[in-house]
Protein backbone atom coordinates (compact mmCIF):
# COMPACT_ATOMS: atom_id res chain seq x y z
CA UNK A 1 0.00 0.00 0.00
CA UNK A 2 2.78 2.21 0.80
CA UNK A 3 4.20 1.47 -2.97
CA UNK A 4 0.92 2.74 -4.50
CA UNK A 5 0.94 6.26 -1.95
CA UNK A 6 4.41 6.86 -2.92
CA UNK A 7 3.32 6.11 -7.30
CA UNK A 8 0.33 8.45 -6.92
CA UNK A 9 2.22 11.31 -4.75
CA UNK A 10 5.14 11.16 -7.24
CA UNK A 11 2.93 11.34 -10.32
CA UNK A 12 0.72 13.67 -9.40
CA UNK A 13 3.58 16.20 -8.66
CA UNK A 14 4.81 15.98 -11.94
CA UNK A 15 2.13 15.91 -13.85
CA UNK A 16 1.26 19.17 -11.59
CA UNK A 17 4.37 21.16 -12.91
CA UNK A 18 2.69 23.74 -15.03
CA UNK A 19 4.98 23.35 -18.06
CA UNK A 20 2.91 26.28 -20.17
CA UNK A 21 2.93 28.70 -16.46
CA UNK A 22 6.56 28.09 -17.01
CA UNK A 23 7.14 28.96 -20.30
CA UNK A 24 4.75 31.55 -20.17
CA UNK A 25 7.08 33.07 -17.13
CA UNK A 26 9.43 32.96 -18.86
CA UNK A 27 8.67 35.24 -21.71
CA UNK A 28 6.78 37.76 -19.66
CA UNK A 29 3.45 36.66 -20.00
CA UNK A 30 1.39 35.40 -17.39
CA UNK A 31 -0.94 32.60 -19.65
CA UNK A 32 -3.58 32.30 -16.44
CA UNK A 33 -4.74 36.09 -17.11
CA UNK A 34 -3.92 36.26 -20.94
CA UNK A 35 -6.34 35.03 -24.04
CA UNK A 36 -8.41 32.07 -22.25
CA UNK A 37 -6.53 31.51 -18.93
CA UNK A 38 -5.86 28.15 -19.85
CA UNK A 39 -2.11 26.74 -19.06
CA UNK A 40 -2.47 23.95 -22.10
CA UNK A 41 -1.04 24.27 -25.48
CA UNK A 42 -3.70 25.93 -27.10
CA UNK A 43 -3.81 29.11 -24.96
CA UNK A 44 0.26 29.28 -25.11
CA UNK A 45 0.40 28.81 -28.89
CA UNK A 46 -2.01 31.80 -29.47
CA UNK A 47 -0.47 33.98 -26.78
CA UNK A 48 3.08 32.73 -27.72
CA UNK A 49 3.47 31.13 -30.89
CA UNK A 50 3.00 27.88 -32.62
CA UNK A 51 6.78 26.40 -31.50
CA UNK A 52 5.82 27.44 -28.14
CA UNK A 53 2.47 25.69 -28.68
CA UNK A 54 4.08 22.63 -29.60
CA UNK A 55 6.68 22.60 -26.84
CA UNK A 56 4.15 22.72 -24.44
CA UNK A 57 1.85 19.93 -25.85
CA UNK A 58 5.12 17.33 -25.78
CA UNK A 59 5.90 18.46 -22.40
CA UNK A 60 2.52 18.25 -20.93
CA UNK A 61 2.38 14.09 -23.07
CA UNK A 62 5.56 13.29 -21.15
CA UNK A 63 4.91 14.30 -17.83
CA UNK A 64 1.17 11.79 -18.78
CA UNK A 65 3.98 9.39 -20.08
CA UNK A 66 6.83 9.10 -18.02
CA UNK A 67 5.02 8.09 -14.49
CA UNK A 68 3.09 5.54 -16.13
CA UNK A 69 5.66 3.77 -17.98
CA UNK A 70 8.36 4.20 -14.94
CA UNK A 71 4.93 2.75 -12.41
CA UNK A 72 4.91 0.07 -15.06
CA UNK A 73 8.83 -1.10 -13.95
CA UNK A 74 7.77 -1.22 -10.91
CA UNK A 75 7.05 -5.23 -9.30
CA UNK A 76 3.55 -5.83 -7.94
CA UNK A 77 3.40 -5.04 -3.80
CA UNK A 78 3.58 -7.76 -2.05
CA UNK A 79 1.21 -6.79 0.71
CA UNK A 80 -1.99 -6.44 -1.74
CA UNK A 81 -3.60 -8.00 -4.29
CA UNK A 82 -4.06 -5.46 -7.14
CA UNK A 83 -5.72 -5.70 -10.06
CA UNK A 84 -3.89 -5.84 -13.45
CA UNK A 85 -1.87 -2.55 -14.20
CA UNK A 86 -2.96 -1.16 -11.13
CA UNK A 87 0.24 0.75 -10.86
CA UNK A 88 0.69 2.35 -14.18
CA UNK A 89 -3.23 3.41 -13.81
CA UNK A 90 -2.53 4.97 -10.19
CA UNK A 91 0.39 6.56 -12.33
CA UNK A 92 -1.67 8.01 -15.15
CA UNK A 93 -4.37 8.99 -12.60
CA UNK A 94 -2.27 10.61 -10.75
CA UNK A 95 -0.54 12.50 -13.26
CA UNK A 96 -3.68 13.33 -15.00
CA UNK A 97 -4.94 15.00 -11.93
CA UNK A 98 -1.96 16.91 -11.46
CA UNK A 99 -2.26 18.38 -14.58
CA UNK A 100 -5.98 19.50 -14.15
CA UNK A 101 -5.42 20.50 -10.73
CA UNK A 102 -2.02 21.59 -9.86
CA UNK A 103 -0.74 22.37 -6.28
CA UNK A 104 1.47 24.75 -7.33
CA UNK A 105 -0.93 27.03 -9.01
CA UNK A 106 -3.88 27.18 -6.07
CA UNK A 107 -5.32 23.67 -8.33
CA UNK A 108 -5.50 26.12 -11.89
CA UNK A 109 -4.68 23.34 -14.31
CA UNK A 110 -5.62 22.79 -17.99
CA UNK A 111 -8.00 20.71 -19.44
CA UNK A 112 -6.12 17.14 -19.54
CA UNK A 113 -5.99 16.43 -23.17
CA UNK A 114 -1.82 16.52 -23.79
CA UNK A 115 -1.24 14.63 -20.18
CA UNK A 116 -3.81 12.23 -21.15
CA UNK A 117 -2.89 12.13 -24.42
CA UNK A 118 0.33 10.65 -22.82
CA UNK A 119 -1.15 8.35 -20.27
CA UNK A 120 -3.16 6.02 -22.61
CA UNK A 121 -0.09 6.59 -24.83
CA UNK A 122 1.48 4.12 -22.90
CA UNK A 123 -1.72 1.57 -21.43
CA UNK A 124 -2.96 1.64 -24.16
CA UNK A 125 -1.03 2.42 -27.73
CA UNK A 126 -3.10 1.42 -30.14
CA UNK A 127 -6.10 3.03 -28.95
CA UNK A 128 -4.21 6.10 -28.75
CA UNK A 129 -3.00 5.92 -32.71
CA UNK A 130 -6.99 5.74 -33.08
CA UNK A 131 -8.09 8.74 -30.61
CA UNK A 132 -4.99 10.84 -32.10
CA UNK A 133 -6.21 10.21 -35.73
CA UNK A 134 -9.63 11.47 -34.68
CA UNK A 135 -8.37 14.37 -32.77
CA UNK A 136 -6.27 15.59 -36.42
CA UNK A 137 -9.34 14.81 -39.03
CA UNK A 138 -11.61 16.70 -36.60
CA UNK A 139 -9.32 19.49 -36.40
CA UNK A 140 -8.37 19.59 -40.22
CA UNK A 141 -12.38 19.90 -40.91
CA UNK A 142 -13.53 21.92 -38.21
CA UNK A 143 -10.15 23.84 -37.04
CA UNK A 144 -12.00 23.89 -33.67
CA UNK A 145 -8.77 22.57 -31.23
CA UNK A 146 -11.68 21.88 -28.53
CA UNK A 147 -14.22 20.57 -30.65
CA UNK A 148 -11.50 18.31 -31.82
CA UNK A 149 -10.49 17.21 -27.96
CA UNK A 150 -14.20 16.52 -27.53
CA UNK A 151 -14.10 14.13 -30.10
CA UNK A 152 -11.02 12.53 -28.68
CA UNK A 153 -12.36 12.25 -25.79
CA UNK A 154 -15.30 10.62 -26.65
CA UNK A 155 -13.05 8.15 -28.96
CA UNK A 156 -11.51 7.29 -25.72
CA UNK A 157 -14.49 6.22 -24.14
CA UNK A 158 -16.15 4.01 -26.85
CA UNK A 159 -12.97 2.47 -28.20
CA UNK A 160 -11.48 0.29 -25.49
CA UNK A 161 -15.20 -0.89 -25.01
CA UNK A 162 -15.82 -1.81 -28.50
CA UNK A 163 -12.86 -3.00 -29.59
CA UNK A 164 -11.21 -4.75 -26.59
CA UNK A 165 -12.73 -8.35 -26.02
CA UNK A 166 -13.62 -8.57 -22.64
CA UNK A 167 -13.07 -4.81 -21.56
CA UNK A 168 -14.54 -5.46 -18.10
CA UNK A 169 -12.46 -8.75 -17.84
CA UNK A 170 -10.05 -8.63 -14.51
CA UNK A 171 -7.24 -7.94 -16.80
CA UNK A 172 -8.62 -4.97 -18.67
CA UNK A 173 -10.13 -3.48 -16.01
CA UNK A 174 -8.55 -0.67 -14.33
CA UNK A 175 -7.45 0.37 -18.36
CA UNK A 176 -10.84 0.74 -19.21
CA UNK A 177 -12.12 2.50 -15.83
CA UNK A 178 -9.05 5.37 -16.86
CA UNK A 179 -10.37 5.41 -20.29
CA UNK A 180 -14.33 6.03 -18.93
CA UNK A 181 -13.47 8.45 -16.01
CA UNK A 182 -10.63 10.06 -18.46
CA UNK A 183 -12.40 10.98 -20.90
CA UNK A 184 -15.78 12.15 -18.67
CA UNK A 185 -13.16 14.98 -17.09
CA UNK A 186 -11.82 16.24 -20.19
CA UNK A 187 -15.46 16.59 -21.53
CA UNK A 188 -16.53 18.56 -18.34
CA UNK A 189 -13.02 20.48 -17.95
CA UNK A 190 -14.52 21.68 -21.69
CA UNK A 191 -17.79 22.79 -20.48
CA UNK A 192 -17.19 26.72 -21.49
CA UNK A 193 -16.08 25.44 -24.79
CA UNK A 194 -19.06 23.39 -25.38
CA UNK A 195 -21.26 26.83 -24.59
CA UNK A 196 -18.96 29.03 -26.81
CA UNK A 197 -18.97 26.05 -29.84
CA UNK A 198 -23.06 26.44 -29.07
CA UNK A 199 -23.45 30.40 -29.04
CA UNK A 200 -20.93 30.27 -32.44
CA UNK A 201 -18.22 32.10 -30.29
CA UNK A 202 -15.47 29.68 -30.31
CA UNK A 203 -12.15 30.62 -31.71
CA UNK A 204 -10.67 28.69 -34.68
CA UNK A 205 -7.22 27.65 -34.50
Amino acid sequence: MLLLLLVAVLSYLLGAVPFGWLIGRWHGVDVLAQGSGNIGATNVGRLLGKRWGVAVFLLDFAKGAVPVLLAGLLPEPGDVELLPHTLPVVAGVAAFLGHLFPVYLGFRGGKGVATGAGVIAVLVPWVTVLVLAGWALVLWATRFVSLASLAAAVLLFVLPLALTAEPWAREQLAVTLFCAAGSLLVIARHHGNIRRLIAGTEHRL
